[in-house]
């Protein structure tokens, strides 16, 4: 008799209790986890980003010349050259058919019109261990930008980075910078 008075009250309970996980709050749950997946993304690629951060400042710590920029960390640098202090950006970094593409943004510090230079790109992978560069499979070229008729404080130079995709693209290194100044005219 005691045992069915306990049994009675506990299988209410259970037939109660199985109520409460009706799929009526089973899209709120649902709903739930999306954002906690969608949170966690976040937090990845902010992880990332800052482990980027912190080695292009180290690279360009330790840069005797020339700036370096890794595409992850998404963050300007400025670099001391023959034609002032330049502020350097990538961005778009994107697919194409025989590597990758980017826009390199060069700007002044203070507003001043962007002489007409040269400068040396190299790029390539970091080694995913220490991330340092391996500059052994790095590739090269030179970009020109050339004085502009009306006095302008940036420029954006696209670059073809071929022979590395985007998730290889480890980094981007702008030395050799130049000033060109236009030829007098007779």
């Amino acid at each position: 008799m005691m045992i069915r008075m306990v049994w009675a009250p506990v299988a209410l309970s259970l037939v109660a209790l199985s109520g409460c996980s009706t799929t009526a709050g089973q899209p709120q749950v649902n709903q739930l986890h999306q954002e906690v997946s969608q949170l966690n993304q976040q937090m990845q690629r902010l992880t990332s980003q800052a482990s980027a951060v912190e080695i292009q400042g180290q690279l360009n710590g330790h840069s005797q010349q020339g700036a370096w920029l890794l595409p992850q960390a998404n963050t300007p640098v400025e670099l001391q050259t023959q034609a002032g202090t330049l502020r350097l950006s990538l961005s778009r970094v994107e697919a194409e058919a025989n590597g990758s593409r980017a826009n390199l943004t060069l700007q002044t510090r203070d507003n001043t019109p962007l002489p007409g230079l040269e400068a040396t790109v190299v790029w390539g992978q970091l080694d995913p261990a220490t991330g340092k560069p391996l500059e052994a499979d790095s590739l090269t070229q030179t970009i020109r930008v050339p004085a502009s008729l009306t006095p302008r404080s940036s420029v954006i130079v696209p670059l073809r980075l071929g022979g590395i995709t985007p998730d290889q693209l480890g980094y981007v290194r702008i030395h050799q910078v130049l000033a060109k100044t236009a030829a007098p005219t007779p």
